[in-house]
């Protein structure tokens, strides 16, 4: 008897001891926590699209990449892991995206080296590419566009191009984009030659990630303004500018901003004066009530030099000057 009730006891001091190492196991990481993730950066994306870049979208967007590569290591399968890195790799790309908007390039460098070990983690060409075009927009940010170049070849040489035209469209006009400041008129506009080509060859229909949804026929005329203002076509840049805003979904009011300023500059550059002031007025009226981002600082900036080179003693830039260079400048 006292045998049994040895073992009967050890039993369940065993069975006591063991249940709550079974309870506390970490459940294997599944589809549905892959699902979660992507849904809260589609949710970022669509926070950039009406704030732009911002320190808040940057810390979340790190938070989630945190998060990801933490359920990573309890996968489920390897091909959970390597979805949970493409998940990673996004929303690290999403904090460089942020720092950009902002005008930091050189802080979000840092950001796309990581988010491209990511990627190459998760074996997933749509990151990899793009990762690369955000490379290409740093690189035009620091004035180094023989990088920029080389970036947007990096793009190109990913195996999305292959599969789905829409990327090599986007690939070849980064590439053209970073080939006009250096005077390479012939190969920038061959570049957009074959961007419009792919694009016309794009399926509508193919499911795309949401940070892709930028680029189109409107994205691709816009970039073409900013090519043919780079190589001294400023007719050229204002007939883009003007069928990108034809394009341009109203409510993209950033996008439309974008594209207003650079038709102004491609106004200026044809010495109409006093239009390109008038275009600019646009552009606040777009964005009041919201910070200007970073980049659209910037473009002011070369606005108001460029404004002051060609005209310096015209009231019209005195006007433009008292009236908007505390706005732009500050905001």
């Amino acid at each position: 008897m006292r045998r049994r009730h040895f073992l009967t006891a050890a039993a369940a001091g065993t069975t006591a001891a063991v249940v709550p190492l079974v309870a506390a196991r970490p459940y294997a990481v599944g589809t549905s926590e892959v699902i979660r993730l992507r849904s809260g950066l589609d949710a970022l994306t669509a926070l950039d699209a009406a704030k732009g870049g911002h320190e808040a979208l940057e810390r979340a967007a790190l938070a989630g990449a945190a998060e990801a590569l933490e359920l990573q290591k309890r996968a489920a399968s390897q091909r959970i892991r390597q979805r949970l890195f493409s998940v990673a790799a996004d929303y690290t790309k999403a904090a460089a995206w942020s720092l950009l908007d902002a005008g930091s390039a050189r802080q979000a460098t840092g950001h796309l080296d990581r988010a491209l070990c990511l990627a190459g983690m998760a074996q997933d060409s749509v990151a990899e590419l793009g990762v690369w075009n955000l490379y290409a927009m740093a690189a035009r940010q620091q004035q180094d566009y023989t990088q920029a170049v080389s970036a947007a070849q990096a793009a190109l040489a990913t195996r999305i191009t292959r599969r789905d035209p829409l990327f090599a469209s986007l690939a070849h006009a980064r590439t053209a984009v970073g080939q006009s400041p250096l005077q390479d008129r012939q190969g920038a506009l061959r570049s957009l030659g074959y961007a419009e080509e792919a694009l016309a060859k794009a399926p509508e229909d193919t499911p795309r990630p949401a940070w892709m949804d930028f680029y189109g026929l409107a994205e691709l005329l816009a970039l073409t303004a900013v090519v043919r203002g780079y190589i001294g076509d400023a007719a050229g840049a204002e007939a883009a500018s003007h069928r990108a805003l034809a394009a341009i979904p109203q409510q993209f009011r950033r996008n439309r901003a974008m594209v207003t300023l650079q038709l102004a500059l491609g106004q200026l550059h044809q010495r109409d004066i006093d239009q390109a002031c008038g275009t600019t007025e646009k552009v606040f009226a777009l964005m009041d009530g919201t910070p200007l981002p970073g980049r659209m600082r910037s473009l002011f900036g070369d606005f108001h030099r460029d404004l002051i080179t060609l005209s310096p003693d015209a009231n019209t830039v005195r006007e433009w000057r008292d009236r908007y260079r505390s706005e732009w400048s500050h905001t």
